[in-house]
């Protein structure tokens, strides 16, 4: 790895788990629309061990009266925004370069 990625690492570590998860649960709504919702397979099982912890944060501000599938597309939506408010608000504090 670079030196820039350990110079940065207070935002580079944060920012993979956040992508990490909302990759996660774009699978996950993809695997949901032929799986079913307590199937034994591993890596559906691994898909919500990895999601529902951040599925529970994000029911407290998205619509309960959809389906699975769009709640956690709603949670892909959240991560990436998740993801650009942690940029924005390094980028405030002046903690990491601008590009150019």
């Amino acid at each position: 790895m670079s030196a820039s990625f350990w110079s940065l690492w207070y935002f580079h570590l944060p920012n993979f788990v956040l992508a990490a998860v909302m990759y996660t649960m774009l699978g996950r709504a993809l695997l949901g629309l032929i799986m079913d919702e307590n199937s034994k397979n591993y890596i559906w099982r691994g898909f919500r061990a990895i999601t529902d912890p951040f599925l529970r944060i994000f029911a407290l501000v998205t619509p309960k009266a959809t389906v699975p599938v769009v709640q956690w597309l709603f949670g892909f939506v959240w991560l990436f925004w998740l993801r650009v408010a942690l940029l924005y608000v390094f980028l405030l504090i002046g903690a990491i370069p601008k590009a150019g």
